[in-house]
């Protein structure tokens, strides 16, 4: 067996025994891209290897969805099936396991409208409404993996020959999920648990908010009492554990809705409905949005920012070093599941339940008031450098170094 294929192989093996770690008797729903189909027959065929009841997929193409993007009435744009989320549900409550596989297309939508992928999107994302709870509360396991290809690969490696670019993205995310290693399932274990004693120690602190400093950055972000911050790991219903992002380098949790002020600089650009928001900023006040701004796809990144109310507030903060195997690559991979493991990041929409203490078992309303956003979206943006500083600042007043030069502090 050649070196590509066995790490093939031990990509297929970590996604399904430690992203989802599907368990004997346990159904599997993956969503992927057509392009990915030889990923999708090694991960199937693991599963069902691992004793997977039933594996189904949910195929999905970015040239059909601009084709309807770019031809279908606009009137039909707001249609989203029912029968999908429905289908999700039935499986969710059998127990089964969610693997979404991500294949970045950058130019995908280029000279789309953004209004009708705007239109399309809030489409979806009120469809997928009774489905959410069911990851948010990680009542299932679920997790995101990666496929590259050529064109996302030709957005990453430009200055390669062509030939030689597929190749190339495929080496860094075999090196990013550990799958290139001899041991990468105990490899990811070991990394978990690191992550989970940084977690530990701010869940020990109880800051009552974080102060970012650096170039275009002067932002306070407050926390919600009885906060509680996460890890890659997590444990479902049933009491398995499981990693939801693979590649995962973040410590993160939800801030207080109303209590962000501030200005923020993107450090990296964000791929959003197939296109690409670059060099952009918000500007908060008690919390929402007040300004925005953004030199290439301003009017996409304002389809976004005006999705909901809740997309007018922050739902994510997250810790990442920006000395980590993802970022020392020097590469911007142009997909979030990458780009977001290689600095800190903020995310606009919806937080999450688990975030504050009971919140799994709250209410809408209940989240609410623990200062939990509630919004259709969420998306992740990079704010990550070299020279970001981050405080935390105790009940007292007193500030502690939590980053120092875009690294841990401690």
């Amino acid at each position: 067996m050649d070196n590509f294929n066995k790490h093939l192989e031990q990509y297929a093996a970590l996604a399904v025994e430690v992203g989802v770690n599907i368990q004997p008797g346990q159904p599997l729903w993956i969503a992927a891209p057509v392009a990915a189909a030889e990923f999708v027959r090694e991960i199937a065929k693991h599963a069902y290897k691992t004793g997977a009841k039933y594996v189904h997929v949910d195929w999905n193409d970015d040239l059909v969805t601009r084709a309807r993007l770019e031809h279908a009435a606009e009137e039909s744009l707001s249609f989203a099936p029912a029968w999908n989320i429905a289908g999700r549900i039935e499986l969710a409550e059998e127990g089964a396991a969610f693997l979404t596989i991500v294949s970045e297309n950058p130019n995908a939508l280029r000279g789309i409208d953004p209004a009708r992928i705007a239109l399309a999107t809030k489409a979806q994302q009120q469809a997928a409404q009774p489905f959410r709870p069911y990851t948010l509360n990680n009542v299932c396991a679920w997790s995101i993996v990666a496929y590259p290809t050529q064109a996302w690969a030709d957005k990453v490696f430009p200055e390669l020959p062509e030939e030689e670019r597929v190749a190339a993205l495929w080496d860094a995310i075999f090196s990013a999920t550990r799958a290139k290693e001899s041991d990468p399932v105990r490899l990811w274990k070991a990394h978990a648990e690191t992550l989970g004693t940084k977690a530990a120690r701010l869940n020990e602190r109880k800051y009552k908010e974080l102060r970012y400093r650096a170039p275009g950055t002067d932002l306070t972000v407050g926390l919600p009492e009885e906060h509680i911050w996460s890890f890659a790991g997590k444990t479902n219903a049933r009491g398995a554990e499981f990693i939801p992002n693979m590649p995962t380098e973040e410590v993160f949790g939800s801030p207080h809705r109303d209590r962000v002020n501030g200005t923020v600089s993107s450090s990296k650009p964000l791929s959003y409905g197939g296109k690409l928001i670059d060099n952009f900023s918000f500007t908060f006040k008690d919390g929402r949005i007040v300004d925005y701004t953004a030199e290439k796809e301003y009017e996409t990144l304002k389809r976004l920012v005006e999705t909901d109310e809740g997309s007018h507030y922050l739902g994510e903060l997250a810790l990442v070093p920006h000395r980590s195997p993802i970022s020392d690559t020097n590469l911007i991979f142009y997909n979030t599941l990458f780009d977001e493991n290689a600095a800190c990041h903020l995310a606009i929409g919806f937080g999450f339940p688990f975030a504050v203490e009971g919140g799994s078992a709250m209410t809408k309303e209940q989240l609410a008031e623990k200062g939990i956003n509630h919004s259709l979206t969420h998306v992740d943006f990079m704010i990550g450098r070299a020279d970001l500083q981050i405080d935390g600042i105790t009940e007292d007043g007193s500030a502690e170094p939590i980053f120092r030069d875009g690294n841990w502090a401690f």
